[in-house]
């Protein structure tokens, strides 16, 4: 079940909507159903917060190889 935002054509209200199969959604304010699909833009989260680098492999430098 993706989720599309639209903007409506009549009112110009943008909303986001779950969508299932083949429905086709309407404008919450205007209850239109000649709405524009966008382009949505991908959100990727953080699972973990910043964590100080990791000693390299090689050296144990913390920086990284050739770091000082």
């Amino acid at each position: 079940m993706p989720l599309y935002e639209y903007v409506c054509r009549k009112c110009s209200r943008q909303f986001e909507e779950l969508v299932f199969g083949d429905a086709k959604p309407a404008c919450p304010s205007c209850q239109s159903k000649d709405l524009e699909r966008l382009l949505s833009v991908v959100a990727v989260g953080k699972g973990q917060p910043d964590l100080p680098p990791s000693p390299c492999g090689s050296c144990g430098n913390r920086g990284g190889c050739g770091m000082n």
